[in-house]
């Protein structure tokens, strides 16, 4: 029989509280921010965002790791928002397997291995992403939405080759774009999905590149599924950050329906010294024509960001703007400022 031997909890700065029961040790962690925003813009989607206010966004983490009997090891980890206004509020949930040079095995239950690549720009940016503050419904970081929850994923070891180490991970969704299912039941109906992505790293530099396809719904002839893929390129050396990211995606389609193709490109540079760092990032989408509806308006988001860190809290914010949200003439801007704390 496998026994659990170890099992920690940790995520951000440290323990919140540690408990003993049955020789299993236990910690919880945290954050805790606390924002105010001012919002503005002409879109009437929009409109109900205008004004200011303050909010708090708390959230705690559990990650539990142990080793089986014959050296393998298993980790469990959760995210909980606790301001989340759904029926469910863990906003990230996995369970892996680590095989050893075999590589990692991870059910991921909500959110999960091919997300982690939708949007780079968060690797440099020092507060936010541009998409995270407009009302805007983007398409940016839609890699990997479809085979996100209710999927398994293979993550191979790393590999050196030439001086630069590459790795890869393979995902299966049996219904895709459904989330997970309940424990001993069915997902649904919906047809299964899968992704791949590929990283090659060397030095500071990380080129990589993923394809997700969502098997159609639709019947009939000229049936079409649905695709999404990326490529980036992502640069940090020292202070210094770039990423640059190209998205596509083409919705499913058949002989009487036409879905509709975007593409997005992101750029962003970032410099940070000591406690404090800066960032500035660009994104546009662009949406095509699809029989007789015209193409929409370029999309343009954009973001300046900054943070300081003492210990642990930081002071973070930004300005962020966005031009022709929902493909249409107009704009909105937004002002933030966040005081956090990591426990």
């Amino acid at each position: 029989m496998n026994k659990l031997t170890k099992v920690g909890i940790s995520a951000l700065a440290g323990s919140l509280a540690m408990v003993n029961a049955n020789a299993v040790e236990f910690a919880l962690t945290g954050d805790a921010m606390v924002k105010y925003v001012s919002a503005e813009g002409n879109e009437a989607a929009s409109a109900a965002s205008n004004g200011k206010g303050l909010g708090v966004d708390n959230d705690l983490y559990v990650n539990a790791s142990g080793e089986l009997d014959n050296g393998w090891t298993v980790a469990v980890f959760a995210a909980i928002n606790l301001e989340a206004t759904t029926t469910s509020n863990e906003s990230s949930v996995q369970t892996t397997v680590g095989m050893g040079s075999l590589g990692t095995i991870t059910f991921n239950d909500v959110w999960g291995v091919p997300s982690y690549i939708d949007d780079m720009a968060g690797a440099i940016s020092a507060y936010e992403e541009p998409w995270d503050s407009t009302t805007h419904t983007r398409m940016v970081d839609s890699f990997g939405a479809d085979t996100q929850s209710g999927s398994i994923s293979y993550s191979t070891p790393s590999f050196d080759f030439g001086g630069a180490t590459i790795s890869g991970t393979a995902t299966f969704d049996p219904n895709a774009g459904a989330g997970p299912a309940g424990p001993g039941s069915s997902g649904g109906t919906l047809p299964s999905g899968s992704a791949f992505t590929v990283a090659v790293a060397m030095g500071g530099l990380t080129v990589g590149a993923g394809t997700e396809t969502s098997n159609s719904p639709l019947v009939g002839v000229d049936v079409q599924d649905e695709k999404n893929t990326t490529a980036y390129a992502l640069y940090k050396n020292g202070p210094i950050g770039f990423v640059y990211q190209v998205d596509y995606k083409d919705e499913t389609s058949n002989s009487a329906t036409n879905g509709t193709d975007y593409e997005a490109e992101t750029w962003g540079v970032s410099f940070a010294q000591g406690d404090w760092a800066i960032s500035w990032v660009e994104q546009t989408e662009k949406k095509h024509a699809v029989g007789a509806t015209a193409a929409g308006k370029d999309v343009e988001m954009e973001a300046f960001t900054a943070s300081y860190t003492m210990g642990a809290m930081s002071i973070k914010g930004g300005f962020f703007e966005t031009a022709n949200p929902e493909w249409t003439t107009g704009a909105y801007e937004e002002t933030e400022i966040a005081l956090s704390f990591a426990f």
